[in-house]
């Protein structure tokens, strides 16, 4: 892996300099540049761009979908799961289907518990039945009550690519029929119950989950690869959906170059039978694209990206058909995915070389998603949100900030305004600290007497939900040393405080709220048990995966990849390259 790119994208996550950010390398005109791979580089990928050219509960519903096994895109025989996979002869199935031994990771699929079972009996009811509840948790620990900025100056894409990851690799939809799980409101509530009319809960409903060896397993509907199924879908519908089918290789846009509209009703957030039209909604390969307006520009960035990868390829091999150029497209997406994951997120978010050297596929290894991971760990995103997302224009003026309660489910301010303006407002915004310290615009979303949301709340429902074991449990279960007090799991005088009047020990504490607490490793800006929960999942997800980008590739495909970075993604399906200047 080139180094000296690693610590520029690096340097750009971290940026606060819009210009710094993007300018990562120089940039040509796509029409007139020269390709220096052009003598090594396949037929289809001549005239690519390469070298220099440089990112849910609310609304889940558990339904039945058809699932449509896609037999693999190929030159030649199927490869059998102990072998990686090779481009082009093989492509991803769109269910991740026929990649890891039994299918592990396929949509669909429950996910791994590869800790000690959390729930009250042992086999499905909720745990956590001797702790205070969720709210009340959340009112003596969650509260934030002015801006934290993060103390390493991280900017707003740190969390919202790790959306974009989240999206690709979980989603957990709720029962049905629903399995009502509500969450007491504390009496004289000040957000819910102002009044302290009592006895007032907040919806929450169990996931769909199927029974395994006699134990509640939570399913997982999306694959649990980081293989672009947040762009392209996990069933066969929903790619062809999103497909224009036209010999481009295209997904399919509107109006302004933005993401197609979910004009036929397929399953989306938020669902049809809240009253709202299906059709004027944002259709993604995920189905909570339109879940908040950074989501959702990043996801309008991603569906640009593949349409410019198809494009190059049909020009460099006009004779492929529609499917060979899709694939193809998808393929280097995905590996660009893949890539600015591992070089670039995770080491801010751990630190430098948390993860083991790749060594190549193992087909011994687990690809699914954890438990942990994605029911407590990879919720760490949610205090990094701010209170605002910034707008600006190209001189980085105002447009108007839009508060976080109301940049939910609202694609009309994408169609009038654009990604641009969202784009720079990443860029520029640095997130909130990571602690327990939640911004109000998710943790006190009022809605209505007795009704509204709370993230951090609902977070701690859900590893109930889940049956996830206790703060120290999970520490015991990855090989960590169980904390005997609040300070030592965090210096912080305030928190070790907070910790204090939720809970009566580390052993007692849930598992998300304990992970936030936490003191950060050095170099990251996560505790240590969130690095643990966090290195073992992406070394699973990298080494379990066939289709990994780093043997899967060709090697002049594999040093293209290696070369693009999120601000040449930016640059070259935005107008504000034309703002930039080059390095």
């Amino acid at each position: 892996m080139n180094s000296i790119l690693s610590r520029r994208l690096a340097q750009d996550l971290r940026s606060l300099s819009f210009i710094a950010f993007l300018c990562a390398s120089t940039i040509l005109g796509a029409a007139q540049r020269t390709d220096p791979f052009a003598s090594v580089l396949p037929a289809y990928l001549q005239g690519i761009r390469s070298n220099p050219l440089t990112s849910d509960d609310v609304f889940d519903i558990f339904h039945s979908k058809e699932t449509v096994a896609e037999s693999t895109t190929k030159v030649g025989t199927l490869f059998p799961a102990s072998t990686p996979a090779v481009y082009p002869n093989e492509f991803r199935t769109i269910d991740g289907s026929r990649n890891a031994p039994g299918d592990l990771g396929r949509a669909l699929s429950v996910g791994l518990r590869n800790t000690t079972i959390g729930y009250a009996d042992g086999l499905g009811t909720p745990g956590g039945t001797t702790r205070k509840g969720p709210r009340e948790i959340s009112n003596l620990v969650n509260f934030q009550t002015a801006p934290i900025p993060n103390s390493v100056n991280v900017s707003g894409f740190v969390w919202n690519w790790g959306n974009i990851v989240d999206h690709d690799m979980v989603l957990t939809k709720i029962a049905i029929p629903a399995d009502s799980f509500p969450i007491a409101i504390p009496q004289g509530d000040p957000v819910f119950d102002p009044k302290g009319r009592g006895g007032l809960f907040l919806t929450f409903n169990r996931s769909g989950a199927l029974i395994v060896n006699g134990v509640r397993e939570q399913v997982n509907s999306n694959t649990a690869f980081l293989d672009g199924s947040v762009v392209y879908g996990s069933d066969k519908k929903r790619q062809d959906e999103m497909r224009t089918l036209d010999g481009t290789g295209h997904l399919k846009t509107s109006a302004g170059n933005l993401m197609m509209f979910n004009v036929n009703g397929l399953p989306n957030q938020p669902p049809a039978d809240r009253g709202l039209d299906p059709g004027l909604f944002f259709l993604g390969g995920d189905e909570r694209s339109n879940q908040n307006l950074a989501l959702s520009t990043m996801q309008n960035l991603l569906v640009r990206e593949h349409n410019f990868w198809a494009d190059f390829i049909k020009a460099g091999d006009p004779t492929l058909d529609d499917t060979g150029i899709y694939q193809r497209a998808r393929a280097i997406l995905v590996a660009e995915i893949q890539s600015i994951t591992y070089r670039d997120f995770i080491p801010i978010l751990l630190g430098p070389n948390a993860l083991t050297p790749y060594i190549g596929y193992n087909s011994s290894v687990d690809p699914r998603v954890s438990l942990a991971f994605s029911t407590a760990g990879f919720r760490v995103g949610h205090t990094f949100l701010p209170p605002v997302l910034n707008r600006l224009d190209a001189r980085n003026r105002s447009v108007g900030d839009v508060t976080l309660d109301k940049a939910f489910f609202q694609p009309q301010l994408i169609t009038k305004f654009g990604i641009e303006p969202y784009l720079r407002g990443l860029a520029r915004q640095i997130p909130q600290e990571v602690d327990v310290s939640i911004v109000d615009g998710v943790r006190n979303f009022f809605t209505g007497i007795g009704t509204g949301f709370d993230l951090a709340a609902l977070n701690i429902q859900r590893g109930r939900d889940h049956g996830l074991p206790s703060y120290n449990q999970v520490r015991i279960d990855y090989g960590l040393v169980p904390k005997a007090t609040f300070a030592e799991v965090t210096s912080n005088l305030d928190f070790q405080s907070r910790l204090a009047s939720a809970y009566s020990s580390p052993d007692d504490m849930d598992l998300w709220v304990g992970c936030l607490a936490e003191d950060h490793v050095n170099g990251g800006l996560v505790g240590e048990t969130m690095f643990a929960i966090f290195k073992d999942q992406f070394e699973r997800s990298r080494d379990g995966d066939r289709f990994w980008y780093e043997s899967y590739l060709d090697a002049a495909t594999l040093a293209l990849v290696q070369q693009q970075t999120l601000g040449a993604m930016i640059k070259n399906n935005t107008s504000i390259a034309s703002e930039m200047q080059d390095e």
